[in-house]
């Protein structure tokens, strides 16, 4: 009988607040909210958590939803928010696909997948209808979101696309049309049609969207990469920032190319980007990004630094004041030098002064530098502007968001004594998550409760709820354990400490120099009445648990405290990295740095056992329930099973592509799994072993890290691990049942679809040709497949429209003959058509997809795809995608239908019934408008009446009834 195993599964995620890979988006509270929610004033934090989006409270420190796409594992590399409808928000993943999220209900609209890597940069245009992004591959792609398709690919960047942005001018020389409205009334006017793109390249350039063309291009930086772009809310300047803080800025003029494209002659004079000087910011670090703010004269610039520089833009008049008092100076200056004999060149010097036009160091001026809790990774604007102050919402590196406020500067008010202005951090999430990466995790012997430490604080999670509880601050800690009792915990800190946390009363409550040297790890004896601690100082050291009473300093009364007494010590030959008592109190295992596992036993700490064979040294072990089997994991990627009997190897396993940080038994024996164990790596993967059998049960993936700590509940029913990119997840024991066989298939399937994907991505990037526009589509295993059921659609189809054709010419001259046995497919559909079928087909497939589908299909299927175009045509079924198809594969394959003679005769009866089926809709569509006109008619005229004051009406009857009525008289 084949043996089946229990699957493991990721079920919750959490300790991560922001992840560095993306930005992060301040929005109103109403913005993203339920309205069930009620509104707190500090606005919501839209933050990446690697492939997670989470939607923060910024005032509270709260989590209110989180959005996860089931089907996408890559982290979230970009965010943006349409300025349009504020509640859809499009999210680029590092696989190079892209959702848009509605982020009222938490579930994706659209799902596009055109990049080949890292979506680096995404701008939605004016009107939301359009999404433009561009990416690590050096590409930008244009997205119709009405469509849901890709427009156009633009090529031109030689390295990855640092940003993109839409321009959407209200220019004054936008002249009404003839029917006196602006050609960017209704949102299509060329200005929206010119897309700005900065790249690693160091160049700027500006794109035509309707010729899908490079209009312009410019050296964005003079010393290197440009990395970032911010362009002014008017969309009339931009800045562009690289290496060393130079930050160099541009004029933005969409409306010069308008004026002159009216006009015949020579346009290759007309630039829209000018550069209009350069200014270098405090910081010499390469900058990551510009914003400008939506509504003051303010934008904030930042680099790698734990800072944030906010500079001032001035006014016209400021500008004019300012240089008016610098050459006032200057003549005083140069009088005072008169008498040096150097008058005349003063007065030359003055002169030229004079007729100096003002540089970009008179408009943009340093206003405050805002230091953050640490290194910046992204920047928001965020809360409706005042007079008095602005704020901005700042994600850091350490897994923390921060909310500053500022107070804005009063150019009304002329008071020279103002100092540097002030600024204060109101808000801040930083309590669900650690500043560094998780060192060490435990569990209560309960499995209620998870303690987390890393490098400055200790966390004490609930497991079931995922909130947290208590936050200690605590040395560098690298191990740690709870005490019998759950009560208490202990770690172990790289300094040789030993700190005593109660749970309870949220305090520490010893602190004990135990080792000279780091304490790499501990373990609580099984009889839950002593300690054992090994580290650095070549020694493993027991210690004991006392209570005694203390006086409470000022009364009479005590306290019990609890205390570790140090009894015995074992000293080794060298550091000691990991150690493990197994759970009868007999054996004492050592993981030293040489190499070796060394097996005392407890009572007496006589040498057992020397286990030799790791080629580096052993970082963890465990042994398991039966004390039977003890497993080790080293730095040389290997798994090594030991007897504990004889201390003979069992089994050495290659488990991992990299150090094996952390292995450990199922602490129970249900059903036979006390000898399966997991093991997690710096590879970024946990896999589950069959200790007896020696083989690969299960992979799980999932940490965009390494993985530093492992902890598996007391009842094995679920696990939980921590690493480098500072989350916390917990996979849960399922009643899935789950098969050597089976598993390894399905990897085997894995493997083939991820170099099939990849080969396809290289040999579509050698085909390219050197056009700047392309086609925006990209072929993965979901348009493989689409495309093979379309192509089996068809096959089984025509087959089905030729039986019912033989049956039907049957019937003409035999009416009672029965109809043919159809594919049992169509049956069990409930008999439908083949042309029904194939349309369902054709509709299950996404629209972002379906282009890419179609391409997949060979030239000798497109007279049985144009037969069932032409059905569709015929019966006006879903004319819109009848259309799209039709139009794109006359598009694709448009010299080989040329062509062919065969295909004229079935393309014109498709154009006739196409023809007939569009007049149809457009006489129903004017009928319906014509109804609805009429309709909206009598609505207004019984709807709306005038509006009569009952008193003034009386009134004016009471001053009527008192007037004398006229008389008339002839008048001879």
């Amino acid at each position: 009988m084949v043996k089946s195993y229990l699957k493991y599964e990721h079920s919750k995620t959490f300790a991560l607040i922001n992840s560095t890979t993306s930005n992060v988006v301040w929005t109103p509270d109403s913005n993203v909210a339920p309205a069930s929610i009620p509104s707190t004033g500090g606005g919501r934090a839209v933050a990446a958590a690697n492939e997670e989006v989470l939607c923060w409270d910024v005032k509270k420190g709260e989590l209110l939803s989180r959005w996860r796409s089931s089907d996408c594992k890559a982290q979230v590399s970009a965010i943006a928010q349409s300025r349009a409808d504020q509640d859809i928000f499009a999210v680029g993943y590092e696989d190079g696909s892209i959702r848009l999220w509605d982020s009222k209900i938490a579930a994706v609209i659209v799902s596009f997948n055109g990049h080949r890597s890292a979506v680096t940069g995404l701008a939605f245009d004016a009107t939301g209808v359009r999404l433009a992004s561009g990416s690590k591959d050096t590409d930008v792609i244009i997205w119709d979101l009405i469509a849901e398709v890709g427009q156009v690919r633009l090529r031109g960047h030689k390295d990855q696309i640092t940003a993109v942005h839409f321009l959407n001018p209200t220019t004054e020389s936008d002249e009404p049309t003839k029917n006196g409205q602006s050609d960017e009334a209704d949102g299509l006017g060329l200005s929206s049609d010119l897309l700005l793109t900065t790249g690693k390249d160091a160049l700027i350039k500006v794109w035509d969207i309707p010729s899908q063309h490079c209009i312009e291009t410019h050296v964005a930086q003079s010393n290197g990469e440009c990395w970032a772009m911010g362009v002014t809310p008017d969309a009339s300047g931009c800045i562009t920032a690289g290496n060393d803080g130079e930050l160099k800025v541009w004029s933005i003029d969409a409306g010069e190319r308008r004026r002159v494209s009216g006009h015949a002659g020579d346009q290759s004079e007309v630039k829209i980007l000018r550069v209009r000087g350069t200014i270098y910011r405090q910081g010499r670090d390469r900058t990551l990004e510009v914003s400008f703010h939506p509504t003051a004269d303010y934008f904030a610039v930042h680099g790698l630094e734990k800072s944030v520089e906010i500079w001032r833009i001035r006014s016209e008049t400021e500008v004019q004041k300012s240089m008016a008092r610098q050459r006032k100076r200057r003549r005083e200056k140069s009088a005072k030098g008169a008498s040096d004999g150097g008058g005349y060149v003063d007065e030359m010097v003055e002169a030229l002064e004079d007729t100096r036009r003002p540089s970009a160091s008179d408009y943009f001026v340093p206003y405050v530098v805002i230091r953050t809790g640490g290194k910046v990774r992204s920047m928001h604007w965020a809360g409706k502007r005042s007079k008095q102050s602005i704020q901005i919402l700042v994600s850091d590196t350490n897994n923390q968001l921060e909310l500053y406020k500022l107070t804005a500067k009063d150019t009304h008010k002329k008071n020279k004594s103002e100092g540097e202005p002030e600024y204060t951090r109101i808000f801040g999430v930083d309590m669900p998550g650690h500043r560094t990466d998780i060192r060490s995790l435990s569990l209560s012997s309960d499995d209620k409760m998870l303690a987390s430490a890393s490098s400055g604080s200790l966390k004490i999670w609930n497991a079931r709820t995922q909130n947290c509880i208590r936050t200690f601050e605590c040395g560098y800690a690298l191990c740690c354990a709870f005490l019998p009792g759950d009560k208490i915990v202990v770690i172990g800190t790289k300094s040789g400490e030993l700190e005593l946390f109660d749970v309870t009363s949220a305090a520490m409550i010893d602190k004990i120099q135990a080792h000279e040297g780091s304490i790499w790890t501990l373990q609580v004896h099984p009889d839950g009445k002593s300690l054992v601690t090994g580290g650095a100082e070549k020694c493993a050291k027991f210690w004991n648990f006392e209570v005694s009473q203390e006086i409470i300093p000022g009364t009479r009364r005590t306290t019990p405290r609890l205390r570790l007494v140090h009894t015995r010590t074992l000293k080794v030959t060298d550091e000691i990295l990991s150690l493990r008592i197994s759970p009868d109190s007999r054996l004492l295992a050592l993981a030293l740095l040489d190499n070796t596992v060394k097996v005392f036993f407890v009572d007496s700490l006589k040498l057992f056992l020397n286990l030799y064979g790791h080629k580096l040294p052993v970082l963890n072990m465990d042994i398991s329930f039966d004390s039977k089997m003890i497993v080790t994991c080293s730095a040389d990627k290997n798994v090594r099973l030991w007897g504990l009997d004889f201390g003979d190897c069992h089994k050495a396993l290659f488990a991992h592509q990299d150090s094996i940080m952390q292995v450990a038994f199922v602490p129970q024996n249900h059903d036979g799994n006390g000898h399966h164990f997991f093991s997690a790596s710096k590879d970024r993967v946990i896999k589950y072993w069959d200790g007896d059998k020696f083989e690969q049960i299960q992979r799980l993936d999932g940490h965009h890290g390494e993985i530093w700590a492992l902890a598996i509940s007391h009842s094995g029913e679920f696990l939980v691990s921590a690493g480098h990119d500072k989350s916390i997840r917990i996979w849960e024991q399922t009643d899935e049942q789950i098969f050597l066989e089976e598993e390894r298939e399905r990897e085997l399937e894995e493997m083939y679809e991820s170099t099939l994907t990849t080969s396809l991505d290289k040999e579509a990037a050698e085909g390219e040709d050197g056009n700047e526009a392309a086609a925006a589509g990209k072929t993965t295993i979901d348009t493989l497949k689409a495309g093979e059921k379309i192509a089996e659609a068809l096959e089984l189809g025509i087959a089905d429209l030729e039986l019912m054709r033989e049956w039907h010419a049957a019937r003409e001259s035999q009416p009672n003959v029965a109809p043919p046995p159809r594919n049992p497919l169509y049956l069990a559909l409930g008999n439908i058509s083949a042309e029904r079928y194939v349309l369902n087909v054709l509709q299950r497939i996404k629209a972002s997809a379906l282009q890419d589908a179609l391409l997949v299909l060979p030239f000798s299927t497109l007279p049985a795809l144009f037969t069932f175009l032409n059905l569709f045509a015929s019966q006006s079924q879903n004319i819109p995608l009848t259309c799209r198809i039709l139009f794109f594969m006359l598009k694709t394959h448009h010299r080989q239908l040329v062509a062919s003679k065969t295909m004229r005769p079935m393309l014109e009866k498709i154009r006739l019934n196409l023809r007939r089926a569009l007049m149809q809709q457009k006489n129903q569509m004017g009928f319906n408008l014509a109804a609805l006109r009429v309709v909206g008619e009598r609505v207004r005229q019984t709807g709306v009446h005038d509006f009569v004051d009952e008193e003034a009406w009386n009134q004016s009857e009471v001053e009527d009834k008192g007037r004398k009525k006229r008389g008339f008289i002839d008048v001879a």
